[in-house]
């Protein structure tokens, strides 16, 4: 649905009015196109003394094409700020962030990137560890200062992980995480020796085959789309219901289609015999499926709540351990859970949909540990306000409210979903298990 607010401001009347009202201007977001530079702009590197990561992020950015600059230069324009922070091992040492970031933060550019790298504070201590978990605070407050699209994001590094950065650095940088800002993502060792460079940065799931639920319409057949788009061969599912406009989807993407209920008993079963006698098994499951039946507690029916759960929780369960138990999910495969801001911040009338997707975090973080084993991973997104046609049914206010309440004043597209699970599926991302990432814009609720 078009944002016409958004249009307005990009008017000469718009942008009289919004200066004068000291309105919010949605800035014009740089979304990925094949063939575009990863960076409008150079790139300028800074380190801590002793950080660890300084030497391998020059390297990896230099080989996807970016500039690499190791000292400011008076009137650039900055596609990207990197600054290594594992050299941080006492508070004192923070005023490095001030000393490296204060004289260019002004020149940071459109849809610009700030990424600080640091270490898990949970693997330090003493003042090392509260240090680090100082960074985060600094990281959500640029991203909030930032103009014109701009993003901030903090990537925490496991010693021993420092090569596994690459593919988490590419989407952090590149306009495919147009509308991720905010966020802390973690990458650890288990995995960090498997997370290998593709053949093609362009094609990275070359001859994967990836499962899709919910893949009709909106959220998943942009879902499908990109992951086809990465080289995948993308199995929809959804409803015999929605099956014209499954069919409309995997015509595009060149993929089939599965018409199932995945909360029928026997789904679990013969979703495993498909994928197995057809595709002989499965590498990327990405859990989107999902239905809302809003209502206050006090007025929602017993079957509004158990219709909500097992879509959008129990049934990926049952579904989990099927492929798994199975061996259906290859190993080193990946699971990709759909949560939502609801199941982070809660949301009134939608006690049932908020339950379900907190227990999709769940299952991201009691599954990690089991796919580690395998050689997987599993993650999540947690969408904020995106435009679909779901949201296009909110009333006006609310609608716009949802929109403006973030740093970036807008809503995300259903591409700003699927680019992130693409980045979650890239083989290269095998150290990159047990995080949520939220897709909001740095949504100013449930931060």
């Amino acid at each position: 649905m078009a944002d016409k607010y958004q249009q307005f401001t990009t008017t000469p009347l718009g942008k009289f009015v919004t200066s004068k009202l000291g309105l919010p201007k949605p800035p014009v977001l740089r979304r990925y196109r094949p063939g575009q530079p990863p960076l409008d702009g150079p790139a300028l590197l800074g380190a801590a003394p002793n950080g660890r990561l300084e030497k391998t992020l020059t390297r990896q950015l230099d080989a996807a094409g970016i500039d690499v600059l190791r000292e400011s230069k008076e009137g650039t324009r900055y596609g990207a700020l990197v600054f290594d922070a594992t050299g941080i091992t006492d508070p004192v040492q923070l005023r490095e962030l001030y000393d490296f970031f204060h004289p260019v933060i002004r020149e940071v550019g459109p849809s610009g990137r700030v990424v600080v790298l640091g270490t898990p504070p949970e693997l330090v201590e003493g003042r090392e560890r509260i240090a680090q978990r100082a960074l985060e605070g600094f990281t959500r407050t640029v991203g909030k200062e930032l103009k014109r699209g701009a993003t901030s994001q903090l990537v925490y590094v496991a010693e021993g992980a420092e090569e596994a950065t690459e593919s988490t650095m590419r989407f952090l940088l590149s306009a495919k995480s147009a509308f991720v800002s905010g966020q802390v993502i973690r990458i650890g060792t288990a995995g960090s020796k498997t997370a290998q460079p593709p053949a093609n940065w362009d094609k990275p799931l070359d001859g994967k085959v990836a499962l899709v639920t919910g893949a009709s319409r909106g959220i998943g057949a942009a879902i499908a789309e990109v992951l086809a788009r990465d080289g995948a061969h993308v199995v929809a599912l959804d409803i015999p219901a929605q099956g014209g406009e499954l069919s409309a989807v995997v015509n595009r993407v060149g993929g089939t289609a599965l018409q199932l209920d995945i909360t029928a008993s026997d789904a679990p079963q013969r979703l495993a015999d498909h994928l197995t006698q057809r595709h002989g098994g499965v590498d990327i499951v990405v859990h989107n499926a999902g239905i809302t039946r809003d209502k206050t507690l006090a007025k929602m029916p017993e079957s509004a709540w158990d219709s909500v759960l097992s879509v959008n929780l129990v049934s990926q369960l049952a579904v989990n351990d099927k492929l798994l138990d199975d061996k259906v999910l290859h190993e080193g495969g990946r699971i990709i859970g759909v949560s939502s801001m609801a199941g982070i911040a809660g949301n009134v009338g939608q006690s049932n949909y908020a339950v379900s997707k907190a227990g999709v975090i769940g299952m991201v973080n009691d599954g990690a540990p089991r796919l580690a084993e395998r050689k997987g991973t599993i993650n999540a997104v947690a969408p904020g306000f995106i435009e679909t046609q779901m949201t296009a049914q909110i009333p006006l206010m609310i609608r716009e409210f949802g929109r403006r309440l973030s740093s970036l004043a807008q809503g995300g597209l259903p591409v700003d979903v699927a680019e992130t699970i693409a980045w979650y599926a890239n083989p290269a991302s095998s150290a990159v298990n047990g995080n949520v990432v939220r897709v909001c814009g740095q949504g100013f609720l449930g931060a």
